[in-house]
């Protein structure tokens, strides 16, 4: 295994700055944002653009990753893929092809991207849409030797996301029947913890039973604010009492974790995602917030 980060938490930097800084502290991988260039933040860690994926040199961000000694684990791009108004879907569909075309330019084997969700419609609808996207991405990215990796983050984190969130793909039951409605095996999960842990799902069990789709794996960790569970309560889904953590402060057993991806074979990149708003709002605070899950995660990934 090698360990990683994302690079959408440095918004400000060149992907050089980032790839000098990640050599000079031990990571071994990027996982590249790569949405739109002119889109602007949408929301909180989105609109980074460190390759503008319709207007890049593949052999000089190659040879800028073996400069430092680092590889791309994957090429990251998360929209809702099922947005209920249609303009917004085909934009984000259109682009999510260019990075999987992106991908293929690179040698990257691994686009990370959500499935989507229309919030305020049901599982059930959601997946007769699901039906009519995702085979031909799915299909697109095989044509280019690309695997698609499902964030697993159910993206309900605030009022603008109630009631169902923004995310289809947030539990096992979920991901068999995306599976079973498109069994590709470049189809699989991005897997993050983090977001099993305030919905009480065993996540070491998901490891086992998820083994074959698991294409990559980001590091975030989830703590739980007992005060705001106790007021809010299940029925708000996380909203007000799921708090992200970096590698170490949260509630992730990440030596049981990490054993079980030993015992199943995983042998690519743990990628830390920082959305840890304490270790938030200038560039020294961000890059101390993945010293902080280096330190956590190093001893496991040797």
């Amino acid at each position: 295994m090698r360990l990683g980060l994302l690079t959408a938490a440095f918004p400000d930097q060149t992907l050089e700055e980032v790839a000098v800084w990640a050599q000079d502290n031990g990571f071994d991988a990027l996982e590249i944002a790569c949405w739109p260039s002119n889109a602007g933040k949408a929301r909180r860690y989105a609109g980074v653009s460190h390759i503008d994926v319709e207007d890049f040199d593949p052999k000089r961000i190659r040879d800028l990753m073996h400069r430092h000694g680092l590889e791309i684990s994957a090429l990251a791009y998360y929209p809702n893929n099922l947005d209920p108004d249609l303009e917004v879907r085909q934009a984000a569909n259109d682009h999510l092809l260019r990075v999987i075309d992106a991908a293929q330019r690179l040698d990257v084997g691994v686009v990370g991207t959500f499935v989507g969700r229309d919030q305020h419609r049901s599982v059930e609808d959601n997946f007769e849409d699901f039906k009519k996207v995702w085979p031909p991405l799915v299909h697109f990215a095989r044509q280019h030797d690309v695997r698609i990796a499902i964030e697993n983050c159910p993206m309900i984190f605030s009022a603008d996301e109630w009631p169902g969130g923004r995310n289809l793909a947030y539990s096992p039951a979920s991901w068999r029947r995306m599976f079973e409605i498109v069994p590709d095996d470049n189809f699989g999960l991005n897997l993050d913890p983090s977001h099993l842990v305030w919905q009480m799902i065993d996540y070491v069990r998901v490891v086992r039973d998820f083994a074959p789709r698991i294409f990559h794996v980001h590091a975030k960790d989830m703590e739980i604010n007992r005060d705001g569970l106790y007021e809010q309560g299940v029925m708000s889904l996380g909203v007000g009492w799921q708090v992200p953590r970096l590698p170490g402060l949260g509630e992730v057993r990440w030596d049981r974790f990490i054993a079980a991806l030993y015992a199943i074979g995983y042998d690519w990149v743990v990628s830390v995602e920082h959305e840890d708003r304490k270790f938030e709002g200038n560039l020294e605070l961000v890059q101390r917030g993945f010293v902080v899950a280096r330190n956590a995660l190093r001893p496991l990934i040797v």
